[in-house]
């Protein structure tokens, strides 16, 4: 492959990122209507068998067509084990602080991601040359912390556990963000996913039985189903299969860095949906946001012309 082939940006990995991004731009609006129904375990058990479902027979057709290698089970326990445990204090969280908050609070998981993967993956160190990549992070970073400082309840929206939570969740999703690239850089990403749902729903039924009231899903009307269907899939069964996708092809730093955006996107579908109003200083943070999103994509030409 020559070196203008290697520059070209990797549109199906940008796709992937962004698509992932409206996926998780859903859910925590969800995710918080839900709050007033269900329990966080039953919650979290409810989505997930919804992701489970709908991936589980390709998972089965891969299996008995013998194109998956068995080894995957085993090793897909290290990021389903970091995926229960981050789901718990995702989920959690949104019973104690508003989605916008808490989406600010997660985004610290990018300090997490860099670190880790300038530590794991060679391929991905190249970008501490990058002018770009660091203006992008400068931006995004700037760029989140505006959008959610300049809310009008910001400084009213949280409480001590709800940040301990939120905090803990970032952690544990910078783990799982390593953790997933290196366990499924050479597996169908579709594949890697429903592998984790299952071990995922499985861990879940028990914390539902043991600390939740899953009863409580019987009581429910149309329309809270209708919220757990599809946050299951958009936030869940289709956000981490793109993300995957990402993951695979550019790392974990830049797809982590377009995340960053999310924020301002619920901002945005939280205005259309509940007639919240945006500042001007949050238009304009806004489009900082976008912006280091936007450069992060660009820095993908320094990853792929330096990558062999």
């Amino acid at each position: 492959m020559n070196s203008a082939a290697r520059r070209k940006l990797d549109m199906v990995a940008t796709s992937a990122a962004i698509g992932s991004v409206c996926c998780w731009s859903i859910g925590p609006i969800f995710i918080k209507l839900l709050t007033g129904y269900v329990d966080l375990w039953t919650q979290n058990l409810l989505r997930y068998s919804v992701a489970c479902l709908f991936w589980l027979p390709l998972l089965v057709f891969f299996v008995k067509t013998n194109r998956v290698d068995k080894s995957i089970w085993r090793k897909a326990l290290v990021p389903a084990v970091l995926n229960i445990i981050m789901q718990c204090f995702w989920a959690g969280a949104f019973y104690h602080i508003n989605p916008a908050f808490m989406n600010l609070l997660t985004k610290s998981a990018i300090i997490w991601i860099t670190i880790l993967s300038l530590l794991f993956f060679a391929d991905e160190r190249v970008l501490v040359k990058s002018p770009r990549f660091w203006l992008a992070m400068g931006f995004c970073l700037t760029g989140v912390i505006g959008v959610l400082y300049f809310k009008t309840d910001f400084t009213t929206a949280g409480t001590s556990t709800g940040v301990a939570m939120a905090l803990a969740a970032a952690f544990l999703w910078g783990l799982y963000t390593v953790s997933a690239r290196a366990t499924f850089r050479n597996v169908d990403s579709r594949v890697g996913f429903a592998v984790v749902t299952v071990y995922t729903v499985a861990a879940l039924l028990v914390l539902a039985i043991v600390f939740g009231n899953v009863g409580e899903c019987l009581k429910m009307g149309v329309r809270p189903w209708v919220y757990v269907v599809v946050s299951g899939l958009t936030a869940i069964a289709f956000s981490h299969v793109l993300f995957y996708t990402a993951l695979k092809r550019i790392g974990a730093m830049i797809p982590s860095l377009i995340l960053l955006s999310t924020p301002f996107v619920i901002l945005t579908i939280s205005r259309l949906v509940f007639g919240e109003t945006l500042t001007v200083l949050q238009w304009v943070f806004g489009m900082v946001l976008l912006s280091g999103a936007g450069l992060a994509v660009w820095s993908q030409q320094k990853l792929r012309a330096d990558t062999k």
